[in-house]
């Protein structure tokens, strides 16, 4: 299982942005794996391991700076991402674009970052979204929790009030499929 650059990017990017001074700290608690990956440039056309540049640094983010809740970890990391990717022009698009439709999009493009990966909307109406991913190899709450932050944010940067992710089903707890339920005001 794959990792586009981009994607992993963010992941050091945030803990600069956030926890400037400790970035040293986190770096040195990767493993020798990851911590080649992050020592020098990440490539955000490149892919790479999901485990090595997306599964252990998040891990190690909420090891650190989350007092060992590595699920609030990956769910600011998220956050995080949706607020770098969804910038300048594309900070346009998504506060024009019907909240359903930044969902059904966000689904198409996730599968652009994690391969082999399948998404959809399999329920839409004006105040929810159910978002299915039925293809992930190697599924891991970490990488779950982090797509349900970068939904979370990516709705309150449309304007939507009260959003709600909830992940109804899971592949890490032994599911068909993982399922989340999005809803706002």
């Amino acid at each position: 299982m794959e990792i586009k650059g981009a994607a992993v990017k963010s992941i050091p990017d945030f803990v600069k942005a956030r926890f400037t001074n400790r970035y040293d700290e986190w770096l040195q608690s990767l493993p020798e794996s990851s911590r080649t990956i992050f020592s020098g440039p990440v490539f955000p056309s490149g892919w790479y391991s999901l485990q090595d540049a997306g599964i252990v640094p998040t891990k190690a983010v909420g090891d650190l700076f989350f007092a060992g809740n590595q699920r609030q970890g990956a769910w600011e990391a998220g956050r995080y991402s949706a607020e770098i990717s969804l910038q300048g022009i594309y900070k346009f698009f998504v506060k024009a674009a019907s909240p359903a439709f930044i969902i059904g999009r966000a689904g198409k493009i996730f599968k652009t970052y994690y391969q082999p990966c399948e998404m959809q909307v399999v329920e839409s109406s004006p105040k929810k979204v159910v978002l299915r991913i039925t293809e992930f190899p190697n599924p891991d709450p970490l990488i779950e929790y982090r797509i349900a932050g970068w939904m979370e944010r990516g709705l309150e940067i449309s304007g939507c009030k009260g959003v709600n992710v909830n992940m109804m089903k899971s592949m890490t707890r032994g599911q068909d499929v993982t399922e989340f339920s999005i809803s706002w005001l």
